[in-house]
Order: structure tokens, then C-alpha cells, then sequence
């Protein structure tokens, strides 16, 4: 993928899948490293499939035989001398951990493109879920908690609604 922010669709999209009702998305940049992980409560992958899940024909979809996400992170991440790692259970508690590292200085580190959109993107698919994405890096951190969001608008204001989806991506961007 040409950016980051896909992978993050991607992945997220999967732990949305699994039954997450907490998904937390966070970039990391430190010491020349960028480190992707994304963490959810859902309902898991046993140790078999775990083992496998980085082949491009395993994959739970029965649209077609063949499942690039993670693949394409791992190749990614190999690629400027980083790593994969996935951690799931399917013993409570639940959950699975998808950590990336890439070295950002390296030819092949990919862009982390437009990370607000995919964000935003994926709290209006999936409103009901609990959001938690943090960005840090040298230039200041980025913190978006759908928690704290849903602790002002009350439960009467969903978070798909457009203005809110507006101030959302805003922050997200720094307005």
C-alpha cells in the first residue's frame, strides 16, 4: 500500500470484524523508528491461523481466496529493515495486537498519508466502537478518545454525525 493510513484501514477494518468494542490505533516516532500497533478486544486468532495469517492465501474472506493486509504490512516493514509482529488470544481476555516498526529514514519507508481520514473513516463506519488513537512524535503529540468525545455530546449525539465527524478530523489535524 502507498501509505500507511491504508494499512491502518485495513487492519482496523479486521479488528472491527473480530468484534472489537475498543480499538486503539497509535503511531509511535522515536529514535528513527516508526512503530505502527494496533490493539483491539476482539474475539482473537488461534495460535494456527496466527502462524499462517502473514501468507497471502490464508484469510477468513469468502469473497476471494486471498487476503494482502497484512502481507503488504509485513513486506513494508521488511522492507527499510523493520518488523512484524502479531500477538492474539482467543482466551479471555481477548484480543489481538498487530505491531509494525519501520526506520524512517530508510528509501522504502512508506508515507504515513492521511492518517485524519482513515480515522475519521472508520469512527463513521463503526460509531458504536470506542476509539483510542494516539500519534507521537518529536513535533507534539496527537490524542483522539472517542471516550472522552462521547463524555460531552451525551448519548443523544452520535459520533457518524457530520459536524461531529468535522471537528473530528479537524483535530486530528491540528485546526
Amino acid at each position: 500500500m502507498k501509505e500507511l493510513a491504508l494499512n491502518i484501514l485495513d487492519v482496523a477494518k479486521n479488528s472491527v470484524k473480530a468484534g472489537a468494542d475498543r480499538i486503539v490505533i497509535r503511531i509511535e516516532e522515536r529514535d528513527g523508528w516508526r512503530t505502527l500497533s494496533i490493539i483491539d478486544n476482539g474475539c482473537g486468532m488461534p495460535p494456527d491461523f496466527v502462524a499462517t495469517v502473514t501468507d497471502p492465501f490464508t484469510t477468513t474472506r469468502t469473497t476471494r481466496p486471498v487476503g494482502m493486509g497484512l502481507p503488504l504490512l509485513k513486506l513494508a516493514a521488511e522492507q527499510t529493515g523493520g518488523t512484524l509482529e502479531i500477538e492474539s488470544s482467543i482466551v479471555p481476555p481477548t484480543g489481538t495486537t498487530v505491531r509494525a516498526t519501520f526506520r524512517i529514514d530508510h528509501l522504502d519507508c512508506v508515507p504515513v498519508g492521511d492518517y485524519a481520514g482513515s480515522i475519521v473513516t472508520l469512527i463513521q463506519g463503526s460509531p458504536d466502537i470506542d476509539w483510542l488513537f494516539e500519534y507521537r512524535r518529536d513535533e507534539g503529540d496527537i490524542v483522539l478518545d472517542t471516550l472522552e468525545i462521547r463524555a460531552v455530546l451525551g448519548p443523544d449525539i452520535p459520533l457518524n454525525t457530520p459536524d461531529v465527524l468535522l471537528w473530528i478530523e479537524g483535530s486530528l489535524k491540528g485546526e
